[in-house]
């Protein structure tokens, strides 16, 4: 992975520019980490950045691969997420209203977070390796997408709730 962040932006080549200049950066990497936890593999993107009389628009398209843990059977696969940014930075504060984003006086910008978060917006509440998972046997724990078992074509109804116990080995022991 690379050290350095491609998601900083210097553009204070907008500034003296008129309204309605625009320029188009391309973001490609093969690995990269933008949080602890939150590692992208082959993310491209493309980001227009226009200026306009009050600020900075910046509009972006983004792709990547994410690895995350199936819902359903716990395996770990890649899920491809694919969202969209948009940001605003006025150019001087007395312009800016309550949620505008600011220039800084050298008129750089670090997209990361916002890649960030715009990116985790992608990623499903419940995500599943494939549409027809059938995850984990309720009884013995298997994989059901790797190997069948015993306790697949047992109806729920027909285990009892002792069976399930964590305790219903003890009773052997009496």
């Amino acid at each position: 992975m690379s050290n350095t962040n491609p998601f900083i932006l210097r553009l204070g080549s907008f500034l003296p520019q008129t309204a309605g200049y625009s320029r188009e950066y391309s973001f490609e990497q093969s690995e990269i980490q933008l949080k602890n936890d939150f590692i992208l593999r082959d993310l491209k993107g493309l980001l227009t950045a226009s200026r306009t009389q009050r600020g900075l628009l910046l509009q972006g398209d983004f792709k990547g691969n994410l690895k995350l843990e199936c819902g359903r059977c716990l395996s770990i696969y890649e899920h491809y997420l694919n969202w969209e940014l948009t940001e605003f930075y006025v150019f001087n504060q007395r312009d800016a209203e309550e949620d505008d984003l600011v220039l800084s006086d050298n008129a750089e910008i670090n997209l990361t977070e916002s890649v960030t978060e715009e990116a985790q917006l992608d990623i499903p509440i419940n995500p599943v390796c494939k549409n027809n998972c059938q995850g984990l046997c309720q009884t013995c724990g298997t994989n059901l997408n790797i190997e069948d078992c015993k306790h697949k074509d047992i109806p729920l109804e027909e285990i009892s709730d002792e069976d399930n116990s964590p305790f219903a080995g003890l009773k052997d022991l009496l």
